[in-house]
């Protein structure tokens, strides 16, 4: 029998995976990994793992047995049934008090069941978010663990010596909560990653059909976003990508098929959304607008049928102006973006049950991980302010940048409407905006309507909230009233 040296094993040696055991290498801990595909262990340790103390198996069974104990094992493998079917065949080589880390982008459910599943079984589970791409796993992540409190302690040295830190030093890396809760904040991440890139996108597409900009032209256009309020991960990665150049020297942006991919977390988010009734509209029109640029066959034959305005470009003299009010809405609808993530995050406590720290989540995804950016210190410091805080718009430093800002975010929006550019997120993100802010909308009509034709009844002004009444709208109707649902 091996001996007991490795202070955890790694399952899944695809980019994540590698990359996460050679960052715990580098920190001083040692890793055992295995793949079901063995031969890509012998691969690993000879080539990216070559000179390290990685330690290689061909079994659960000898991973298992180079463990030290209470035995710490990661599974970076696809979300779904792999994830459970992996945690099968690991069972009978594990003991009691071992912990189970799934680090994959699992679905919060399967770990709020797995957390429970394991604990009758006298095992622990971690349901741990892990984000940054390639390069945050092996340089530096933002890391997100939920799921059995008693067994982070044993993870936690190992997770925050491995993710991202900010300026103090702090991790980015922090118990979230029970359960499914830090895949639940993975998730809520991705969405707001579908937003950002929408958004970012739009502002692209807005900029180069009412300016006609060159990809250089948006590179020192994106460096200079960069350096102020838009701060952020994907607004550097758009700047080095404006400037990446083909062999032919033709820059490379221009010649992508427009037809995004996704792997569905933002679908998860916006349909958990629809499922507590929280309008996060702007990552619900981000999943859509990835949807309709599949549509590529169906949108070439639509430009061919399907008239817009005369398009006239945004007139020289206004250039500068115009780039300023792009920037602007692009910031106003992040802070929408954002709002309504932390609303939906607020929503998952009470359905839930959980505790969750928003500030230490704003703090987490400060960075490592793909949404990292300046503004989150804002965030941060806005629920330091009020931890109660129930809506990040309502914060002095978002309301005041929203009252300051709003009139350009219309113009802008004007510009697109008049230059036919599709903005759903910019759009979707003032309409909540205006929403949000107006005292009365025109639900009494919608509810008029419902109790006239299905008698579902309404609450009324001059009464306490919490009455119901119905109309015999047409003199015909019965005094008999339908019960009522709200999501």
């Amino acid at each position: 029998m091996a001996e007991a040296t490795c202070d955890i094993g790694l399952i899944g040696l695809a980019v994540m995976g590698q990359n996460l055991v050679l960052n715990m290498n580098d920190h001083g801990f040692k890793v055992c990994v295995f793949n079901r595909t063995t031969s890509k262990v012998d691969e690993f340790l000879a080539d990216e793992a070559k000179g390290t103390q990685i330690e290689g198996a061909h079994s659960l069974e000898e991973l298992c047995s180079k463990l030290k104990t209470p035995r710490r094992v990661m599974i970076m493998v696809k979300a779904g049934d792999v994830v459970d079917k992996t945690i099968e065949s690991l069972l009978p080589y594990l003991e009691k008090g071992d912990i189970v880390i799934d680090g994959g982008n699992s679905l919060f459910t399967d770990s709020n069941r797995r957390t429970k599943e394991l604990a009758e079984k006298g095992l622990h589970y971690i349901g741990t978010g892990v984000s940054g791409g390639e390069e945050g796993a092996r340089f530096g992540p933002s890391i997100m663990p939920g799921g059995d409190p008693a067994a982070w302690p044993a993870v936690k040295p190992i997770f925050q010596a491995i993710a991202a830190k900010v300026e103090d030093g702090t991790p980015c890396c922090d118990w979230v909560g029970e359960g499914g809760a830090g895949h639940y904040v993975k998730m809520v991440h991705n969405g707001i990653e579908y937003g950002d890139m929408q958004l970012i996108g739009e502002a692209y597409q807005l900029l180069k059909d009412g300016l006609g900009l060159t990809a250089d032209e948006f590179e020192a256009v994106f460096a200079e976003w960069n350096k102020g309020e838009l701060d952020s991960y994907l607004i550097e990665i758009s700047t080095t990508i404006f400037g990446k150049k083909d062999d032919d020297g033709q820059p490379i942006i221009d010649k992508i098929l427009d037809t995004a991919g996704q792997k569905g977390t933002g679908k998860w988010t916006a349909i958990d959304a629809l499922d507590n009734g929280m309008p996060v509209t702007l990552i619900g029109e981000s999943v859509f607008a990835r949807c309709l640029s599949a549509l590529k066959d169906e949108r070439v034959v639509a430009s061919k049928v399907l008239h817009g305005p005369k398009q006239e470009k945004i007139p020289a003299e206004h250039k500068a102006e115009f780039i300023e009010e792009v920037r602007r809405a692009l910031y106003c609808s992040k802070m929408v973006s954002y709002a309504q993530g932390y609303m939906l995050l607020r929503s998952a406590e009470k359905v839930q049950g959980w505790t969750l720290n928003m500030g230490g989540v704003a703090l987490m995804w400060r960075g490592g991980c793909i949404i990292r950016s300046a503004f989150l210190g804002d965030i941060k410091k806005a629920f330091d302010k009020d931890e109660k805080l129930t809506n990040l718009l309502l914060d002095d430093f978002f309301s005041g940048a929203l009252n300051k800002y709003q009139a350009s975010w219309r113009k802008a929006l004007i510009h697109a409407i008049e230059l036919g550019v599709p903005t759903p997120a910019f759009s979707t993100a003032l309409a909540f905006y205006d929403g949000y802010r107006t005292e009365r909308l025109p639900a009494n009509l919608l509810q008029a309507q419902r109790d006239f034709f299905g008698a579902h009844t309404y609450e009324r002004l001059d009464k306490p909230r919490g009455e119901f009444f119905h109309t015999n709208w047409t003199g015909r109707g019965g005094r008999v009233s339908s019960t009522t649902y709200n999501a």
